[in-house]
């Protein structure tokens, strides 16, 4: 393709509300452009990317046997209202009327429209597994959507969703799809991490993440220095083995503490650890108070608690609720007389404390010495791992130290069970002819943001880097001067050559500057630029290798050959 019949309008400033690498050099390198808020036009680069990235999805769905089909972007109101997702999912939702005043929304992901397919078409045990997915915009109206294509309001997705007859059906699909995921994102050529995700608003007992590390991401990885362990800070575990004390109990008691009004405030007035100390949060869940106990060295996590709690919504409780039900505020709640209305959740660490202290449930005032069981029954089964790991602890397996580092979500899979089938009715006749519900699960990458997480990982000082699994194009031949006419010679055979070996070549035949050119080809990042100099009489041209900017002198007669080993060793 000539570049001067191309879209790609590039800038030499950077514009002022980029605030990270990736959307700053997209940009400028005419690859999108913003249309509102969080939403981008997709110019002709970005959309060759897109399509290989697609490419290859297809690519290794069809390996696991995937149906790719396609279902609307609109949605009746009522599919989520059957799963009850319609009130609980938030206001990233997208919600409309139509001229009937029939209620929409657009669709942020569609384990509905596909469970309610599956429910009206398949009867039998015997027509599953089955796994279906497409390639298709999403919407969530994001509160404050930022970062280029890492976080929008209108995005595209590749979403499949497998059903099976029972748990093995969906262990083996489970582990397929996984194992197509390592395939893709290897083939793409992003490093990215398998690591333990929190299923959210999808539901479901079991889920990963594919994460690529990179500063520009909004998720923490937390991960063992000596093993395998990784996992997302919201899920991450520490190593914890229980320690039952036997020292002997004190007497409760209360004091006064008007002043203290934090952790470290009340540690460093009775001149102890926070560690011993016992710190209450209180949190909304599905409408009903639950207070949470941790050790006062951490933090609660309210993943963890929702999780444990198989919850639709939580949020931090207003302090007004909580001064209303308990009968103080913040910084003076504890464990000891809490009303039966309200749910005690205690983490592990601090079930094991003895002669601790807490707030009294009254303002400015404490006790010392309580003790579970004596002062508050607290049964085993609201005992569990509800704090955030700390970078530096020992992880869950005890082999080694949690490190964390920044990074971006490309893909997720979840094991959703039976959550919506049961809800939607998605039943089959199992081989004894009873009606058993189908078992889910759901699978996701962020297509679109796959280009930003690319360019973070890859991008130079220079400008953008492609691997060329997914490069707009294979070559970029830049002859100097397209007026001399044996320069203009060799980049049309050059692109002739090229082109007849099956690879994708632009060729720059504008009138501009040799420096403009340049600076034009390092910003969009092929991987290959073969320039077309004053030694093209000689039949001798420069090739320089993208990702490595080096540059081999050579002659015609060797670049075929070495084009196609230098791409085939970036892919």
């Amino acid at each position: 393709m000539k570049q001067s019949k191309l879209l790609m309008p590039t800038l030499r400033e950077v514009p002022a509300d980029a605030e990270v690498k990736s959307h700053q050099l997209l940009l400028k390198a005419g690859f999108i452009r913003p249309v509102a808020a969080g939403m981008f036009s997709y110019l002709p680069l970005a959309k060759r990317v897109l399509n290989k990235i697609e490419q290859i999805i297809r690519e290794e769905m069809a390996n696991i046997d995937a149906n790719e089909m396609l279902v609307p972007e609109v949605l009746p109101a009522e599919l989520w209202q059957k799963s009850g997702r319609y009130a609980t999912y938030g206001p990233d939702l997208y919600k409309f009327k139509n001229r009937q005043d029939r209620d929409f929304i657009l669709g942020p992901t569609h384990e509905e429209t596909y469970t309610q397919l599956m429910a009206d078409e398949i009867k039998s045990y015997k027509k599953l597994p089955l796994t279906v997915y497409q390639i298709q915009p999403k919407f969530r109206d994001e509160n404050r959507p930022r970062f280029g294509l890492l976080r929008t309001r209108e995005f595209i997705m590749k979403d499949a969703y497998s059903f099976s007859a029972d748990q093995e059906g969906l262990d083996q699909t489970f582990h397929a799809m996984e194992n197509a995921y390592i395939n893709i994102f290897d083939r793409i050529g992003i490093s990215y991490r398998a690591i333990v995700g929190d299923a959210g608003a999808m539901g479901g007992s079991d889920s990963k993440e594919f994460s690529a590390p990179a500063a520009a991401g909004e998720d923490t990885i937390a991960y063992s220095d000596s093993t395998d362990y990784a996992a997302n800070l919201e899920m991450a575990k520490d190593f914890y083995v229980s320690k039952k004390s036997t020292a002997e109990l004190k007497t409760l008691k209360i004091i006064d503490t008007p002043n203290e009004k934090t952790i470290e405030d009340l540690a460093a007035l009775l001149a102890i650890p926070t560690a011993s100390l016992a710190k209450t949060i209180t949190f909304l869940v599905d409408g009903q108070l639950v207070a949470v106990v941790t050790t006062g060295d951490f933090e609660v996590n309210p993943v963890k608690v929702q999780n444990f709690l198989h919850a639709d919504a939580l949020e931090i409780a207003p302090e007004a609720t909580v001064r209303e039900i308990i009968g103080a505020g913040f910084g003076s709640l504890g464990p000891v007389k809490l009303p039966d209305k309200v749910t005690l959740l205690v983490d592990e660490r601090a079930a094991d404390l003895v002669n601790f202290t807490a707030g009294a449930n009254q303002d400015g005032k404490h006790y010392l010495n309580i003790n579970w069981q004596r002062d508050v029954l607290l049964p085993e089964e609201n005992i569990g791992d509800f704090r955030t790991a700390r970078e530096g602890d020992l992880s869950v397996d005890g082999k080694g130290h949690l490190i964390f580092t920044k990074g971006i979500e490309i893909g997720h899979i979840f094991k959703l069970g039976t959550r919506y089938s049961k809800a939607m009715g998605a039943q089959v006749l199992d081989e004894n002819g009873r009606q058993t519900d189908m078992i889910m699960g759901s699978y996701g990458i962020g297509v679109s943001r796959l280009l930003s997480a690319i360019a973070e990982q890859k991008a130079d000082d220079l400008g953008l880097v492609w691997p060329a699994s997914i490069a707009p194009f294979d070559v970029h031949i830049v002859p100097v001067n397209m007026k001399d006419d044996e320069q203009s010679r060799v980049a049309n055979q050059l692109e002739t050559l090229l082109m007849a070996q099956g690879l994708e070549v632009l060729v720059d035949d504008r009138k501009e500057r040799a420096g403009v050119k340049f600076a034009d080809a390092d910003l969009i990042g092929l991987p290959i630029r073969i320039t077309v100099g004053k030694k093209a009489g000689e039949d001798i041209v420069e090739v320089k290798v993208r990702a490595s900017n080096t540059n081999i002198e050579m002659r015609m007669s060797e670049v075929v050959d070495s084009v196609s080993v230098l791409l085939n060793g970036d892919k």
